[in-house]
């Protein structure tokens, strides 16, 4: 197991969810009902993308990088797990719309499934950091 690349993987992720999760914040804000100013609908589709894309296999990356025998690490990881399929759901769901309105978004965001997520990974990258794993998101 190469646990930098692990880690670095993991941490690009998180990273990319965070970033996917601030873009959908602002995109929310402008109003747009999603059928007119590409230029205010510009990115909506490639940061959902970029968003499924971060969670797909995010569970496995993050079992590699706390260890084989973690048991405390897994079992959040497996709360983790449950939280990101339901945060895939959503986001699937949004993705498959014709039109991405600022009200959908928004709605997304408000989602608890995705709020959860987004707890799930800051309580896990501040294990890690506290275990003396190493750094693995911001």
């Amino acid at each position: 197991m190469d646990t930098a690349n692990d880690e670095a993987d993991l941490a690009r992720r998180i990273e990319m969810i965070e970033e996917a999760y601030e873009f959908f914040l602002a995109y929310a804000a402008r109003g747009t009902d999603g059928r007119g100013d590409a230029g205010v609908e510009a990115g909506i589709r490639p940061t959902l993308e970029g968003a499924i894309a971060a969670l797909d296999g995010l569970e496995q990356v993050a079992r590699a990088e706390t260890g084989p025998d973690n048991k405390p690490f897994h079992d959040w990881i497996d709360v983790l797990a449950e939280d990101v399929r339901k945060s895939l759901a959503g986001i699937r769901l949004v993705l498959a719309q014709p039109a991405i309105s600022s009200q959908l978004v928004d709605n997304l965001n408000a989602s608890i499934h995705l709020r959860a997520l987004l707890t799930d990974l800051f309580v896990l990258d501040e294990s890690v950091k506290a275990s003396g794993r190493g750094e693995i998101g911001r």
